[in-house]
């Protein structure tokens, strides 16, 4: 039964980063905050969202687009400020479009290049490969044997 409660709090943990002055009233709202907020990077924490953050950058990020939705701003208008803001570095998954686009194929290419380059390899040294003369084969036999 601990264990249980231990692993509920530890899952729940990054549900309270969000402080509770920073929640919106209207519910609506705060539903759009907390969305967005899932696909914006913690400059400081780097992998985590700044929904799961508790760093002070992230707070401040989570203010900065709360109020811009208290202002009227869509989601696109808010993550393009963001973006602006801070850099395409904000966003957690980047749009594979233009420049990305060379960084989200390369990876795999690379991965097929380096497959076919090791495939060639061990083709051509098993092709390489001469049978055993009858004398090292003897040879063989005889060190067998022992």
């Amino acid at each position: 039964m601990k264990r249980l409660v231990l692993m509920l709090c530890l899952l729940a943990a990054p549900a309270f980063a969000v402080e509770p002055d920073e929640i919106l009233d209207d519910p609506v709202l705060e539903a759009r905050a907390r969305e967005l907020s899932q696909g914006l990077r913690c400059p400081v924490c780097q992998n985590e969202s700044i929904d799961e953050s508790h760093a002070p950058v992230a707070q401040e990020l989570r203010v900065v687009l709360r109020e811009r939705l208290v202002a009227g701003d869509t989601d696109a208008q808010v993550v393009d400020y963001m973006v602006f803001r801070y850099g395409e570095y904000v966003l957690l998954r980047p749009d594979a479009r233009g420049a990305n686009l060379i960084l989200w194929l390369a990876a795999p290419l690379m991965l097929l290049l380096a497959l076919g380059v090791g495939w060639a390899t061990i083709r051509r040294k098993a092709d390489a490969a001469e049978p055993l003369s009858a004398d090292e084969e003897a040879a063989l036999e005889e060190i067998l044997k022992q």
